[in-house]
């Protein structure tokens, strides 16, 4: 099986997919500009990479500090950055809220848990900057899509299991835990041959070993989750090629007690496709955001 892109094309390959996404990702940020609304502070360093920057978004209306979105963006490990996710987090600040967007390592130069390391770095930094950008640190939130979900969701598990966090040799911010999530689109568990070709293409880069049975197991976020993981919202869309891993992964942690919410978008008429939420143009994607960051809120 092949993935389908943000466009509905079929990828079939590493170097289809990085095209497909720079081309789509284009596409979608055609005619957009920085709100007139927004304050932002871009590239700023988390981390000693070159990749390691990150942006800081606002509304201009909103003085003092503000609860939190880190976003954490997508691409198979091997694509994306900050600046394809722009508009989106944009979208996010205009709704009250401060947004870190940030660019992390990628592989194949940079291998598991790499990426991990470096979401790890931007939660430190968040807490550690909160006067200076104004974070309101009692209200932080994350948002992932597709991989960024999983990343997303295994830092919560980093934060809230020291086995798993000795087992990835990071250290999480101390006391910490995000006040709920938006997993989009996500990757919850990763097993050789069981999504599509790609996926195991992807995953040989990703990992050092090449996507051993024991590297896949390392990130099965349904295997680390806790009775402790975050409020989440867990979104997909019936024209998501992930979409057969949300139900599973939200009734797991609904049978662990976790506060969460399943939804997915899209009918018969109109079928969104994977991280469909990102594309602002989008009224679905309006719609999706919108209810995310009423999740947010009901949590404060």
């Amino acid at each position: 099986m092949a993935v389908k892109g943000s466009s509905g094309n079929l990828v079939l390959s590493i170097t289809d997919f990085i095209t497909s996404n720079t081309r789509d990702d284009a596409k979608r940020a055609e005619g957009l500009e920085t709100p007139a609304d927004i304050e932002r502070f871009d590239d700023i360093r988390y981390g000693e990479d070159e990749r390691n920057l990150l942006d800081v978004y606002r509304p201009k209306s909103f003085k003092g500090k503000l609860p939190v979105i880190v976003s954490v963006h997508g691409g198979g490990w091997v694509y994306g950055d900050k600046f394809v996710n722009q508009f989106y987090c944009m979208n996010l600040a205009q709704r009250g809220f401060a947004v870190v967007n940030f660019s992390y390592r990628l592989a194949p130069k940079f291998k598991h848990p790499t990426p991990l390391v470096d979401t790890n770095k931007v939660f430190c930094w968040v807490l550690d900057n909160s006067d200076k950008y104004g974070f309101d640190v009692d209200n932080i939130f994350g948002v992932g899509d597709s991989v960024g979900a999983n990343l997303l969701g295994l830092f919560c598990c980093l934060c809230t299991d020291e086995v798993y966090a000795k087992k990835m040799a990071i250290e999480p911010p101390k006391n910490f835990l995000p006040k709920a999530l938006a997993l989009n689109c996500g990757l919850y568990r990763m097993e050789r041959g069981k999504i599509d070709v790609l996926m195991d293409n992807l995953a040989d880069e990703y990992f050092s070993g090449g996507g051993t049975e024991e590297e896949f197991a390392e990130i099965c976020l349904e295997d680390y989750v806790n009775a402790a993981f975050p409020p989440s919202f867990v979104m997909t869309a019936n024209g998501d090629f992930l979409a057969p891993q949300a139900k599973p992964f939200y009734d797991r942690l609904r049978s662990l007690g976790v506060d969460a919410e399943y939804h997915c978008y899209g009918d018969k008429e109109n079928e969104p496709t994977h991280v469909f939420h990102i594309n602002i143009k989008l009224p679905v994607a309006n719609k999706c955001n919108d209810d995310e960051c009423s999740f947010f809120l009901k949590q404060i």
